[in-house]
């Protein structure tokens, strides 16, 4: 075994009884790169849902806009 694979082999070690315990910890600088390298996806999905927003208010936008009218104007009496 190399040098690389026992310390592999320890740190699954370690994540197994910390599942075993009840709490998943990973090595810190381990985790801190995961999270980070996550940030393009939650841009992408934000601009993607931003584009679908204004896709569909620019084809519904008149007929939303008489549905919350009529909304509104039907509670008022």
């Amino acid at each position: 075994m190399t040098a690389l694979t026992t310390r592999k082999t320890h740190q699954l070690a370690r994540l197994t009884a910390g599942l075993i315990a009840g709490r998943a910890t990973a090595p810190p600088a381990r985790r801190r790169r995961t999270e980070r390298g996550d940030v393009p996806g939650w841009v992408l999905i934000t601009v993607m849902t931003a584009g679908l927003v204004a896709a569909l208010w620019a084809v519904a936008g008149p007929q939303l806009s008489q549905m919350l009218s009529d909304a509104l104007s039907s509670v008022k009496g």
